[in-house]
């Protein structure tokens, strides 16, 4: 327990056998993780068989593959019904540090904040840390129309590096978002609709060639889809539609 919270890590996994067992120890070696939830999306390699041999670790597999937005769905159900008051998403792919989570752990247990965000642009050094150019100039770009659309005031809404109180999770219509990656950002959207604040920590980048990344078409997409949420968002608040994924 952590300040007398239980934190519980998950692991949206997808062909990540190549690193899932580094981050799975260096995960635990912060020392104030509970349990660790993988969950496998019908990999084509050996994630699975890893993920078996992992200690502390409850394991989930897809029989299909759902996408990385269908299995945070996964992720979250299964931390709630672990009990978890603190949840935190790193991803399997040794992108971002696990050596973070005390520090967006010890945020959420405060009571100030039921969302932390890694962000790989505060500290400005997302360029050095490898990030292709093309994808940190789309990430400040739909960060700046997103913000202005949605009132915030973020540094990134694109960080797959996430920490979330037990509340703000209970409260989030997820099961009405994206299986898609769009899924990241409709979630952070729901978290202002709602009115809970959002906490950043800097993120050091790290872009190694076994970390998964979607390619550049995928992106596109992905980039209409982010903006497609902030122009449903500004439309819901302005009264002029009504959108599920906006209670």
């Amino acid at each position: 327990m952590f300040h007398g919270k239980k934190v519980v890590v998950v692991m949206p996994a997808y062909n990540a056998a190549a690193t899932l067992q580094k981050t799975h120890e260096e995960v635990l070696a912060q020392g104030i993780v509970d349990h660790v939830i993988v969950v496998d999306d019908a990999s084509a390699d050996e994630t699975l068989a890893i993920a078996e041999t992992l200690p502390h670790t409850t394991v989930h597999r897809h029989a299909q593959n759902t996408g990385y937005g269908g299995n945070q769905k996964t992720c979250y159900r299964l931390a709630l019904d672990e009990g978890a008051d603190i949840v935190i998403m790193v991803h399997p792919d040794y992108q971002y540090t696990p050596m973070l989570i005390p520090a967006m752990a010890a945020i959420i247990s405060s009571g100030l904040y039921d969302c932390v965000l890694g962000s790989r642009i505060l500290g400005g050094g997302a360029l050095r840390g490898g990030m292709p150019w093309w994808r940190y100039v789309s990430n400040r770009f739909l960060t700046l129309i997103e913000n202005l659309l949605m009132g915030s005031k973020l540094s990134e809404f694109h960080t797959g590096y996430r920490a979330f109180s037990r509340r703000l999770l209970e409260r989030l219509p997820l099961h009405v978002n994206s299986n898609d990656f769009v899924f990241d950002n409709q979630m952070l959207a729901q978290i202002l609709w709602l009115g809970f604040g959002i906490s950043e920590v800097t993120c050091p980048t790290k872009y190694m060639p076994e970390a998964s990344s979607i390619n550049f078409v995928r992106s596109v997409k992905y980039g209409f889809g982010c903006l497609a949420t902030a122009a449903a968002y500004r439309l819901a608040r302005m009264g002029l539609c009504r959108f599920a994924m906006f209670p």
